[in-house]
C-alpha cells in the first residue's frame, strides 16, 4: 500500500526514528485541502505508542480537512546541514502516513493535553494542568494513529554511524 524506499541504505531503524520524533518540537502536517489542494502547516506535537497527538482551535482549514479526509501526512526534520563544497547536505528526517481523528472522550483529551505540557513545559506542570482546566472548552485535540513511518538520513551520516 505504501511505497518502499528507494534508498534503502539510508533507512533509519524504528528506535532511531522514534528517537527523533521524541526530540523534535515541531512537524508539518499535510491534509487534503480545499480544491483538492493539500494543506500544509506547522505544528507542535507529541509521540506516544504509534500516535501522534496535537492540539488546535475547534474550527479552521485543518480541522475541517480532516473531518472531510482523515488521511494525513507528516514529516519532521531533525536536521539539514548544507556542505557546499560536496553540494549536498547533511539530513534526518521522518516521514509518516496515518489516519487522524478528533478526539471526543475527554480522558483521552486529558491525557494529549498532559504529554504536550510534559513535553513544551516540563518546569511548569502545576501551572499547565491549571492551563488545561482554563481552556479547556475551547481547544481541540487530534491524535494521529501512525500507518507507514520512514526515517531517513544522508548516506554520510548513515556511513559514520
Amino acid at each position: 500500500m505504501f511505497r518502499q524506499m528507494r534508498r534503502k541504505k539510508q533507512l533509519l531503524t524504528k528506535v532511531q526514528t522514534e528517537e527523533i520524533l521524541n526530540r523534535c518540537t515541531a512537524g508539518v502536517l499535510g491534509v487534503n485541502g480545499d480544491d483538492g489542494y493539500p494543506y500544509t502547516v506547522p505544528i507542535s506535537y507529541v509521540y506516544e505508542d504509534d500516535k501522534l497527538f496535537f492540539h488546535s482551535a475547534k474550527n479552521g482549514h485543518k480541522i475541517d480537512a480532516i473531518k472531510k479526509d482523515d488521511k494525513v501526512t507528516f514529516s519532521v526534520i531533525e536536521k539539514d546541514e548544507i556542505i557546499q563544497e560536496t553540494f549536498t547536505t547533511h539530513f534526518k528526517s521522518v516521514s509518516i502516513f496515518g489516519r487522524a481523528r478528533i478526539i471526543t472522550d475527554d480522558k483521552e483529551k486529558q491525557h494529549a493535553l498532559e504529554l504536550l505540557v510534559e513535553k513544551y513545559s516540563p518546569d511548569f506542570i502545576k501551572e499547565g494542568l491549571q492551563e488545561i482546566k482554563d481552556e479547556w472548552s475551547r481547544v481541540c485535540l487530534v491524535e494521529i494513529k501512525i500507518e507507514h513511518v520512514t526515517g531517513k538520513a544522508a548516506i554520510e551520516i548513515i556511513n559514520k554511524g
